[in-house]
């Protein structure tokens, strides 16, 4: 990895430490419209944040947690709820406007 990669890397996760950016990522992520795309940047923010502090926030298994944010992951609904509820974050429903 070179440095500029580094140096942006060690931003985002810097910012995705505050629960604003870390919004303002997963919302950009979800307007992407690919499961993917969210479970990674999911786990951008977990990475932010340390695994082990978040699965201990979230009261998820480490292991679990892993799986859940892989490309095939899947998470359920309540475990979605614990994991932004550990980053200081809530799911909320808008109404879309075309």
């Amino acid at each position: 990895m070179n440095q500029i990669a580094a140096k942006y890397e060690d931003g985002l996760r810097a910012a995705l430490t505050d629960p604003t950016e870390a919004a303002a990522y997963l919302n950009a992520a979800l307007e992407e419209n690919d499961q993917e795309v969210f479970l990674l940047a999911l786990r951008d923010v977990c990475e932010a944040r340390g695994f082990s502090q978040v699965s201990q926030e979230a009261m998820l298994n480490r292991e679990n947690l892993y799986r859940m944010l892989s490309p095939a992951g899947n998470p359920q609904l309540s475990s979605l709820n614990a994991l932004l509820h550990s980053f200081g974050l809530r799911l909320a429903v808008e109404v879309e406007y075309a």
